[in-house]
């Protein structure tokens, strides 16, 4: 497409180069002058829609069996990963809101455009990595709440592009308010099951504190050990493509740009927003580890995909409290984990589709309208889902659950290569302050807080990825295969790491020439100002 006629159309697809999100972009009133509390709710909002990103069922599985299998030992590593996520969607939204670009105009505009196809290509999988996992819960629940065919529950979540052209119609302050709603169903559900369970909260507050059991590979329980649940727990929760978001989604609200206190209100407002709602995220993702352990007998489920973990709520033999039993013989418990269970699969259809749009706008300079871009990202995603259903039809009903929830672990793996590709550009620019200007770049806790937690989640995905990628070959997989299966890992590995030398040294670059112009612009408003003094003497 020719940057020369932004006006040009081919088809669905338009060329794009204005503000992030441009249909929303300022769209939303902040009052002025009317306390913290009505403040507070007009920055509301756009955390939710980051929240629940923490809270997807690509983390359910993993959550719950680890609860079961090593009781609370790694409720430490969910409290670490959200203070993580907390620092990381604090710094996107400020980059978001200072410069007044997301995050990935931000990357493209100091980096190649090879690179920047390289990273949109990166990113967009990591997305439909996640999508994948939001098929996956959609459907298992319409299977569990209506007995819908799985094959046919499954072509069904492709129409949620239409409850997405009815969103598009109400406005995004309603958005808002309709995640915000669906959190508070997956919340309350938990809080109700865990409540009925009645754990030793004791147990569940010394959980929180890190011990060198928690990273241990040894012992193996159900085939985890206590390093490969928390890298689980760990890949879950911090999600590449929510920083993306953030960015893109923290400049709805109507800011007066120059007014640099006004612009410290909406950073320190879209702070409280972000960290309440991940807040509420923890919550979920500590409740659903307490059900592990509170609700299951250890060792009860053996089959820990969301069809065992239904089944398993109804069948009294498998609980471990006498009022659980009671109700359980019911329906309620099992009824209302599905019913969470496709609250969660629905939030992806709101920012799974603007993440894509803001990823694509920013990397590739186009737009296509947000019903085509939800249509094409979900038939591809359905696809392979499909092939794992067709391919398991005949076999075991166990077999065809542990099948999807393979799938749906093994898809993950993209986000372990994207995560690095956000992480390390934001966290350069926001300590810029060419960037950011000397008020608002990170200051010294936050920086050394970003650098270790960076690096350490770097290290943690490029660790776990020689045991995803065997996971790809079976859990019956030969010597062989395994091996195989480390050095495609460890060429990954080299891959990852060359392209993040690539993407520091273009940034550095990219820094340092916008720095110069920036000297440039200043010198030539300091001659102008001299010009104009001498011409008025």
């Amino acid at each position: 497409m020719s940057e020369n006629n932004p006006n040009q159309r081919h088809k669905l697809i338009e060329y794009a180069n204005g503000p992030s999100l441009e249909e929303i972009n300022g769209t939303v009133k902040v009052p002025k002058g009317k306390g913290f509390w009505r403040t507070l709710l007009a920055y509301s909002g756009p955390g939710a829609l980051v929240a629940v990103g923490y809270m997807d069922p690509g983390n359910w599985s993993t959550s719950i069996t680890g609860g079961q299998n090593f009781q609370y030992l790694l409720m430490s590593v969910i409290l670490m990963s959200s203070l993580i996520a907390m620092l990381l969607q604090y710094m996107a939204a400020k980059l978001g809101i200072v410069t007044r670009m997301d995050l990935a105009q931000a990357i493209r505009a100091r980096t190649s455009k090879t690179l920047g196809i390289i990273l949109w290509i990166m990113t967009e999988l990591a997305i439909m990595a996640t999508d994948i996992a939001e098929v996956i819960g959609a459907a298992i629940a319409l299977y569990l709440l209506f007995h819908i065919p799985l094959v046919i529950a499954v072509f069904i979540t492709v129409f949620d592009v239409l409850l997405l052209l009815l969103l598009t119609r109400i406005g995004f302050r309603k958005i808002e308010a309709i995640v915000v709603c669906l959190i508070l169903v997956i919340l309350f559900v938990f809080v109700y099951e865990v409540a009925l369970s009645d754990p030793n909260w004791g147990d569940v507050i010394a959980g929180f504190v890190p011990n060198a059991k928690t990273f241990a590979t040894s012992p193996q329980v159900g085939g985890q050990t206590p390093l490969t649940g928390a890298l689980g727990i760990i890949g879950a929760t911090v999600m590449p493509h929510n920083l993306y978001l953030h960015s893109a989604i923290s400049q709805t609200r109507q800011i007066d740009h120059s007014d640099p206190d006004d612009v410290a209100a909406a950073v320190r407002f879209t702070a409280w927003d972000s960290n309440i709602q991940l807040t509420a995220a923890f919550f979920v993702n500590a409740l659903l580890l307490i059900m592990g352990v509170a609700v299951f007998k250890t060792g009860a489920v053996s089959d820990p995909s969301f069809f065992g973990l239904f089944h398993a709520l109804s069948d009294t033999s498998k609980l471990s409290n006498p009022l659980l039993i009671s109700v359980a013989k019911s329906g309620v418990l099992s009824v209302l984990f599905a019913v969470a269970l496709l609250a969660s699969g629905q939030n992806s259809t709101i920012t799974g589709t603007l993440t894509g749009q803001v990823i694509m706008e920013g990397f590739i300079h186009m737009r296509m309208p947000l019903w085509a871009r939800r249509l094409v990202t979900r038939l591809i995603s359905v696809v392979p889902v499909l092939v794992t259903v067709a391919i398991t039809a005949h076999q075991t009903d166990v077999q065809q659950h542990v099948a999807l929830n393979n799938l749906m672990n093994n898809s993950q793996v993209f986000l372990a290569f994207a995560l690095p590709f956000s992480m390390l550009p934001l966290l350069m620019m926001t300590d810029s302050r060419v960037e950011m200007s000397d008020r608002f770049k990170n200051n010294a806790w936050q920086k050394v807080l970003g650098w270790i937690s960076v690096i350490g989640l770097t290290f943690l995905n490029l660790l776990g990825l020689p045991d995803s990628i065997a996971d790809f070959f079976g859990a019956n997989a030969s010597a062989g295969e395994v091996q195989t299966a480390h050095i495609i890992a460890y060429i990954l590995i080299a891959v990852v790491i060359a392209l993040l030398a690539w993407t520091i040294s273009d940034l550095y670059r990219g820094n340092k020439r916008y720095a110069a112009v920036l000297a440039e612009k200043a010198a030539a408003a300091k001659a102008k100002e001299e010009t104009s003094a001498k011409g008025a003497q």
